[in-house]
């Protein structure tokens, strides 16, 4: 499903420009942040001019994503080692098999192990969660979508695991979408005898004429309004099941759906036969728990 994914592909799907140039930004910054000015313990055990293979072993049935920036990592550390991938991005790996193979001056092998894996484990999580959630809702047609709770620096990886996982992607951030929540609605400017769905959704289309402009709703008159003021995206916020029912035939298809508020993998599928055109899901981002990935030396 997910195979060929990659960073260009991930930046004509909405991600930030340059991205080769941030991902290597942020690779620099956690080799930096792990080393510091020096590993003392490998320094001090290991000889510096032997060379050897280690494998990078998946302890659990998992998602694959992010060997790419696990192989950048190793490559910042020292340009003389070399990964060999043994898996696809985006497909599912068995308990107990190597997806990749460094080969190169072992103390080198070292120093880079704990931040490639916690890109790794970090960028697996996302996709293996993603991937449930996707599996649990692909007879209805719906599609799942993460959200902006992403950790802070790390949104474009872990969008893209979300994509490795068969997800897709809600707006980046504050600039490539208009998004009217609740807060939003609370502190805008109502003209008398007015509605402050309507209002918000005229002074957005004003400013922002050819930008999608979704409106978070909380009740069924704010999905009336949403629909009256021509909104593109109409999301049911923390909505009772049968009040969702009921918003998705009031749009009647004069703007997309998208469910979102808690959803977990145990609601999802009863979700996704409401009739919505998508489900956003914060978890994918903010609670994955860690995938288990280690790395050993073999030779």
């Amino acid at each position: 499903m997910a195979r060929g994914l990659s960073l260009s592909k991930l930046a004509s799907a909405g991600g930030l420009p340059a991205l080769e140039e941030f991902v290597e930004l942020l690779v620099r910054t956690a080799v930096v942040e792990d080393m510091g000015e020096g590993d003392i313990t490998t320094d001090s055990v290991v000889d510096g001019r032997a060379r050897g293979e280690a494998a990078i072993v998946a302890r659990e049935r998992l998602v694959l994503a992010g060997l790419f920036v696990a192989e950048r990592v190793f490559r910042t550390v020292d340009d003389r080692l070399r990964v060999r991938r043994l898996a696809d991005e985006g497909s599912w790996v068995r308990r107990g098999a190597t997806v990749a193979v460094v080969k190169g001056p072992l103390a080198s092998i070292l120093k880079a192990e704990r931040t490639a894996l916690n890109f790794l484990q970090r960028l697996c999580a996302v996709a293996t969660l993603t991937r449930r959630f996707v599996d649990r809702t692909a007879r209805r047609g719906v599609r799942i979508t993460d959200t902006r709770k992403t950790t802070p620096c790390m949104r474009v990886l872990e969008r893209y695991a979300v994509r490795a996982g068969g997800g897709e992607n809600h707006r980046f951030g504050l600039f490539d979408a208009v998004l009217i929540k609740d807060n939003h609605l609370a502190a805008v400017k109502v003209p008398k005898g007015g509605s402050a769905v309507a209002e918000a959704v005229r002074l957005a289309r004003e400013r922002h004429p050819d930008m999608s402009i979704e409106v978070e709703t909380a009740t069924l008159a704010q999905v009336r309004e949403a629909v009256a003021a021509g909104a593109d995206v109409i999301m049911l916020d923390n909505m009772s099941e049968a009040k969702m029912k009921r918003a998705v035939e009031i749009v009647d298809g004069r703007a997309l759906v998208e469910i979102s508020g808690g959803v977990t993998l145990e609601n999802v599928a009863r979700l996704a036969r409401l009739g919505a055109d998508f489900i956003s899901v914060g978890a994918l981002t903010h609670s994955a728990p860690a995938a288990d990935l280690s790395l050993k030396i073999v030779k």
